[in-house]
């Protein structure tokens, strides 16, 4: 099998496609195509009749969807689950740095101690989404004894949660926003989420709950947060992901005292490129093996 390694990839994707077993090539003769840097609208360049597989480097493939570049014919695998430790390890500190209000000490330029500072230990923490990262960061919250309400597009039971619902449920969807301390959004950007939480949504959240984004920026009606912050309707916002992308200079989120801001650092390329190198070293053996690929994209469903 050849294997043609797309625009501005680094180095470490073309030794993980030798390393599995496969040969580099052209793209007009590869009949599989690792793609990285590249926007969507560039993939008509390397497409052919005889492509039949497309590794691409993220989990979210929105971009790909609005594009109208998932075409027949051909199998989308994107890096879904590959990322899932390291994403989890900073929604764990967005978490405590929210509890321990960290942000407001941190920008603080005298000696005081901020109000509503809390602990993790014993929490209700929801997951809208808890797949890869969802589970990822199950585990790392088992030490803090935590009770976790977990949705799903399923609906099947979550290993750790103590309820699970499935996304289409609206009163568990209702109960999970009443109940936690934390609402971690973890579920991919698709029709369906958009704007997931909105102003109903945060009007049924505990008024010291705290809400993490480190899915997509769209989730989240922007206005509608930032006004239910200012009114001090719940506790806090910690955002690895924001709508729109990247925030504005000056835009209220940077300062506000109730909100904690990371520029899409949740995944950062030192940790970034060595997961997506295992993940085509695994995909190509499998592909030369026949065996099922990892992260197959489900063209109905928009991940």
């Amino acid at each position: 099998m050849k294997v043609h390694i797309g625009p501005d990839a680094p180095p470490e994707l073309s030794a993980a496609v030798v390393a599995a077993g496969a040969e580099l090539g052209s793209a007009a003769e590869s009949t599989a195509l690792i793609w990285y840097g590249g926007k969507p609208d560039r993939f008509a360049e390397f497409d052919h009749s005889g492509l039949e597989w497309v590794q691409l480097p993220s989990a979210g493939i929105e971009s790909w969807v609005a594009a109208g570049a998932l075409r027949d014919g051909i199998t989308f695998t994107s890096a879904a689950g590959t990322y899932a430790q390291t994403v989890a390890e900073h929604t764990l500190g967005l978490m405590l740095a929210g509890a321990r209000r960290l942000n407001v000490m941190a920008r603080a330029d005298r000696w005081a101690r901020p109000a509503g500072m809390r602990g993790l230990f014993g929490a209700t923490v929801g997951i809208i989404g808890a797949g890869g990262i969802g589970r990822a960061l199950i585990e790392l919250l088992r030490p803090f004894e935590v009770r976790v309400l977990a949705v799903n597009r399923s609906g099947k039971p979550v290993d750790g949660a103590a309820w699970t619902w499935g996304s289409d449920d609206v009163a568990g969807v209702g109960q999970l926003l009443a109940e936690s301390d934390f609402v971690v959004l973890a579920a991919p950007a698709t029709a369906e989420t958009a704007k997931l939480i909105d102003a109903d949504a945060l009007a049924r959240m505990r008024a010291d709950a705290w809400l993490v984004n480190i899915a997509r920026g769209s989730l989240v009606d922007t206005d509608a947060l930032v006004a239910a912050l200012d009114a001090e309707r719940i506790g806090g916002a910690a955002l690895d992901v924001t709508d729109p992308e990247p925030l504005p200079d000056g835009h209220p989120l940077f300062q506000h005292p109730r909100a904690i801001i990371s520029p899409h650092s949740a995944n950062p390329q030192s940790l970034l490129i060595p997961a997506l190198a295992r993940r085509v070293e695994d995909n190509v053996r499998r592909r030369l093996a026949g065996e099922p690929l990892l992260g197959v994209v489900d063209r109905a469903a928009g991940y």
